[in-house]
């Protein structure tokens, strides 16, 4: 069984920086974060392979955002930088194991379903 519990959420203002951290028990082998703003659907940011470490962005915070894993202290990180109000939301760390035709695409878009956190807030103010 895999359990993640977030960590490093808050608020702070537009340009500023934040850096979650995303503590994780259990196998995996593909691990991301996802974010939900009010009246929006989860969508998938940024993943990376627990082996490899190969890494996938997604357009809206490519450049600004680095995923980062330490297998040694089993943390999964995100340093968010130039961060715009438009990145206000709930993030969720999210784990899946190795199966067949899964990729870091893939993962983000939720194929296959994956282990969830609880979610930390990020707010950013203009």
């Amino acid at each position: 069984q895999v359990h993640l519990v977030e960590s490093g959420g808050g608020s702070v203002q537009a340009g500023g920086s934040l850096r979650l951290s995303c503590a994780k028990s259990g196998y995996t082998a593909y691990m991301g974060w996802f974010r939900q703003a009010p009246g929006k659907e989860r969508e998938g940011v940024a993943a990376i392979t627990t082996g490899s470490g190969s890494t996938y962005y997604s357009d809206s915070i490519k450049g600004r955002f680095t995923i980062s894993l330490d297998n040694a202290k089993n943390t999964l990180y995100l340093q968010m930088s130039s961060l715009k109000p438009e990145d206000t939301a709930m993030y969720y760390c999210a784990a899946a194991p190795l199966l067949a035709s899964t990729s870091l695409v893939s993962f983000l878009s939720r194929r296959p379903e994956p282990y969830w956190g609880q979610g930390t807030q990020v707010t950013v103010s203009s």
